[in-house]
């Protein structure tokens, strides 16, 4: 039985995104925020990034202040369960079929009340491409997430475009400069959706997010998954390990067999600048969208696909 209703699969295929609301348990909510409370704790007396934690630029030992916990399902297991979860996967296959891998990567982003960092305009696609684009990434939201506190914005259609530059200064910085691109994000989409609940974009959308400029936390979990066929190009995921490879594999089988096709690339080279997560990659970036102070009204259309 499918996860999604028809009208969720027919915006991610015309829009590149959907939302699922209540996908979360409570019991499974309350675990997720209390396993993320006790990571972010260990940022205590912590002066640098870690290989688990990227820290705000205004984080101190005493003040700990942390925006993202990298490669969760690697720093503690409930995150490697959650990846699972039957609400997640059965969403899932619709879009991409029932042989499903998770990527390496993964993150939760953590906007913290009044200045949880932002993120600059992006595609997915230009960090990890692959030898076909069933490729997406699904958002577990941790809180709710409202038009104040820095809600994901969608560019809907733009995954069935071009991939966009996201480089500056010569290297590889994993941003759009938005007004060089000619790109009108004025069509942007604020996602708001209750706690527990899962966006799913695809790969080649662009979106991003501004500031949080509420009282509130805003902290979304994601996960990154491809089909099982759908192979990390070379230069990219360096497949050393077989069998880690394919233990992440979620739903099905594995394959030795890419499946191949006319996808549109841009190698992620010369590598950023500055390496350990999207926000130090952006440090580069010379025209920042959300540094303008219109950028957090600039995107005024809510999501409005519900559940039938």
């Amino acid at each position: 039985m499918s996860g999604l209703t028809a009208e969720q699969i027919a915006q991610y295929e015309s829009d590149g995104y959907t939302l699922v609301e209540n996908v979360l348990e409570a019991s499974t909510l309350q675990r997720l925020r209390e396993v993320t409370d006790e990571i972010v704790a260990s940022a205590k007396g912590l002066t640098e990034h870690t290989d688990a934690l990227d820290l705000e630029a205004s984080h101190t030992p005493e003040s700990p202040r942390v925006r993202r916990i990298k490669r969760p399902h690697t720093v503690h297991p409930f995150y490697w369960d959650l990846a699972r979860h039957h609400g997640i996967v059965r969403a899932l296959i619709p879009l991409i079929g029932e042989h499903i891998r998770l990527r390496p990567a993964g993150k939760v982003n953590i906007k913290a009340p009044g200045y949880g960092a932002a993120i600059e305009w992006h595609q997915d696609w230009a960090f990890y491409p692959h030898t076909n684009q069933d490729v997406l990434a699904v958002g577990v939201l941790l809180d709710d997430m409202g038009p104040d506190n820095g809600p994901v914005l969608m560019l809907p259609g733009t995954h069935k475009g071009p991939v966009y530059d996201h480089h500056s200064q010569g290297a590889f910085c994993g941003a759009i400069d938005v007004h060089k691109a000619g790109i009108d994000v004025s069509n942007a989409r604020q996602v708001h959706a209750p706690a527990g609940s899962i966006t799913i974009h695809h790969a080649r959308l662009v979106h991003g997010s501004a500031m949080n400029h509420s009282t509130r936390k805003r902290r979304v979990l994601f996960y990154e998954y491809t089909a099982a066929d759908a192979w990390p190009l070379a230069g990219v995921d360096v497949i050393r390990d077989l069998d880690e490879f394919n233990a992440r594999m979620v739903h099905g089988q594995p394959t030795l067999t890419p499946r191949m096709e006319d996808v549109p690339v841009r190698m992620p080279l010369p590598t950023a600048v500055f390496q350990g997560s999207i926000y130090e990659n952006q440090r580069t970036l010379e025209s920042r969208y959300f540094d303008t102070a219109q950028a957090t009204v600039a995107a005024p259309q809510k999501h409005i696909l519900k559940e039938s």
